[in-house]
C-alpha cells in the first residue's frame, strides 16, 4: 500500500512429528506462540510477524555540470506530475543566477522548484542545512501527492540528504557567538594560518587539510568542540555505515535503513563532448545581459570579496570578481589579452570542476549512469517507466542508454590530452568589445 501505511500478516509455522511445515495466515491473533496437540500429532506453531512498509519514492538526478540535468528534471516533472528540489551549492543564492545555470522564471512557474534563492549571498549555507531544508520540502511535496525530484551536482548536499547527516549536537546561542567572534578577529586580519593553530589547540588538528580560507568550516569545527568537547571527525557519519557494503547497496538499499525509495541517476557523457560544452556554456554566460560579469560586479558593490564567502568561493563567480577587481585597479582600461586570459581560466577551472564531480559520483554505487548524448526521449521514459516499476531497487539500464562509471579509455584519455578549447563566441580580440565598453563605463573607480 502507498502513503507509508503498514501491512500485518500473521503467519503460523506448523510443524508435526514428521517434519513437515504448513504455512496459514492466522489474522486477529494476539499471542505470539500458538501450541496445538491432538491424540496423534503434537504441532507447534510459531508466529511472525511480516511488516512491510512501502516507502516512498524520491527519484535523484546529477551530473557533472553543463550535462542538462536541469533540463531533463524540468520535463520529467512534467511527466511525473513532479515538483523539483534544487541540490545545487550556488543556486540558493539570491541574485546568482547566470553562473548557476538557475531555472527561468517561467520554467518555475510552470513547475514548482524548492530551495531557490534562499539565502543572500552574503550568508552561508551547508549540507546540514540542506539536509533539514531538502528533507522538509520532500515531506510537503508527498503530502500534496506529488513526486519529489532532487537535481544538483553538490556532491556533500546529495549524500547527506540520502543517507542522512552526522549526528553532532547543536550548540546554543552564546557558543555559536563564541565561536563565531574568536574566528573572525583572525578573518579581518587575514590570518588564516594562526586561525588554523588556534582550532588545532582547541581540539581538531584535522583542521590543517581544510581548503585555505574555509572560514565557515573552521568556525563550525570550533563551535562544535566547544559545544560537545569533541572535534567533527568523533562523530559518525551515516553514509559510512553504507560503505562498507556499497556492492549490494544498488540492489538492496530499501531495506539497509534509508528513509525512501531513491531512484538515482546520473548524466554524463564522453568528457571531449563534455569539454566542449562546458567551454560554449563559459561563453554564454559572458554574452547573456545580465550575464556572470553583472553579478559579480553586484557582488563586489555589496562588500564581498572573491572565496571569502561560500558564494564567492563558487566557480565562475570568483574568477569574474577577481577580473573585474582587477579591471577597477586599472580604473576599467582592460585590454582584450586580459579578458581572454580570464575566460581560459573560467573555461579550465569549470572543466576541472566536472572531472572532480565525476571522481565523485563514481564512488556512489547507488546511482544509475545514464549517457546524457542520447535523444531527451529516451532518458525521460526509461526514468519514467523505472519509477512507476515496482522493482525499481532492482533497475536494468540499456546497453543504448548506460554510460560506463569507471574512467575513460585509453583512447579518450589521449584525446583528453590534446584537449584545447576552441571557442565559438569568442574567436577574435573585437569580439569582446563590448564587454570591455561594458567594463569601462562601470568598473572605473
Amino acid at each position: 500500500m502507498l502513503g507509508g501505511i503498514c501491512v500485518h500478516t500473521w503467519y503460523c509455522q506448523l510443524t508435526s512429528c514428521i517434519g513437515s511445515p504448513l504455512l496459514f495466515p492466522l489474522r486477529g491473533i494476539n499471542a505470539t506462540k500458538v501450541l496445538f496437540s491432538s491424540s496423534c500429532q503434537n504441532f507447534r506453531a510459531i508466529c511472525s510477524i511480516s511488516e512491510v512498509k512501502k516507502k516512498d519514492k524520491v527519484i535523484v538526478i546529477s551530473g557533472p555540470t553543463g550535462s542538462g540535468k536541469s533540463r531533463l528534471a524540468l520535463e520529467l516533472a512534467k511527466k511525473l506530475n513532479g515538483e523539483i528540489i534544487s541540490a545545487d551549492s550556488v543556486q540558493v543564492y539570491q541574485g546568482l543566477d547566470i553562473g548557476s545555470a538557475k531555472p527561468s522564471n517561467s520554467d518555475r512557474k510552470e513547475i514548482a522548484h524548492h530551495l531557490l534563492d534562499v539565502l543572500h549571498p552574503s550568508e552561508e549555507y551547508s549540507a546540514g542545512k540542506f539536509f533539514k531544508d531538502a528533507r522538509k520540502a520532500t515531506e510537503h511535496i508527498i503530502q500534496r501527492g506529488n513526486v519529489p525530484i532532487v537535481v544538483g551536482g553538490t556532491g556533500l548536499y546529495l549524500r547527506w540528504y540520502i543517507y542522512g547527516k552526522p549526528d553532532v549536537p547543536r550548540a546554543c546561542a552564546n557558543v555559536t557567538y563564541d565561536a563565531y567572534s574568536e574566528i573572525e578577529q583572525f578573518e579581518r586580519n587575514g590570518q588564516w594560518g594562526a586561525a588554523v593553530e588556534f582550532v588545532a589547540e582547541a581540539g581538531d588538528p584535522k583542521v590543517h587539510f581544510l581548503p585555505r580560507n574555509n572560514w565557515y568550516r573552521l568556525r563550525r569545527s570550533l563551535e562544535i568542540i566547544k559545544s560537545s568537547g569533541l572535534p567533527p571527525s568523533a562523530f559518525q557519519v551515516p553514509y559510512d555505515s553504507f560503505r562498507g557494503r556499497q556492492t549490494c547497496l544498488k540492489e538492496e538499499h530499501n531495506d539497509k535503513g534509508l528513509d525512501y525509495d531513491f531512484i538515482c541517476f546520473f548524466l554524463s557523457t564522453q568528457r571531449i563532448d563534455l569539454y566542449r560544452s562546458i567551454d560554449l556554456r563559459c561563453e554564454e554566460m559572458l554574452v547573456a545581459n545580465p550575464g556572470i560579469l553583472t553579478e559579480s560586479s553586484w557582488l563586489l558593490d555589496s562588500g564581498l570579496i572573491p572565496n571569502g564567502k561560500s558564494s564567492t568561493k563558487a566557480i565562475g563567480y570568483r574568477h569574474a570578481m577577481e577580473y573585474l577587481q582587477h579591471c577597477r585597479e586599472v580604473n576599467g582600461q582592460c585590454s582584450p589579452g586580459d579578458f581572454y586570459t580570464f575566460l581560459s581560466e573560467f573555461q579550465r577551472v569549470s572543466r576541472n570542476f566536472a572531472k572532480r564531480q565525476m571522481i565523485w559520483f563514481r564512488n556512489e554505487l547507488i546511482y544509475h549512469w545514464l549517457d546524457a548524448s542520447r535523444p531527451l526521449d529516451e532518458v525521460l521514459d526509461f526514468i519514467h517507466d523505472s519509477y512507476h516499476d515496482e522493482k525499481s531497487t532492482d533497475l536494468m539500464v540499456p546497453e543504448v542508454l548506460r554510460m560506463r562509471r569507471d574512467g575513460t579509455s585509453h583512447h579518450e584519455e589521449k584525446k583528453l590530452k590534446r584537449y584545447r578549447p576552441i571557442n565559438l563566441l569568442f574567436t577574435r580580440s573585437e569580439d569582446c568589445s563590448e564587454i570591455l565598453d561594458w567594463i569601462r563605463k562601470t568598473q572605473s573607480r
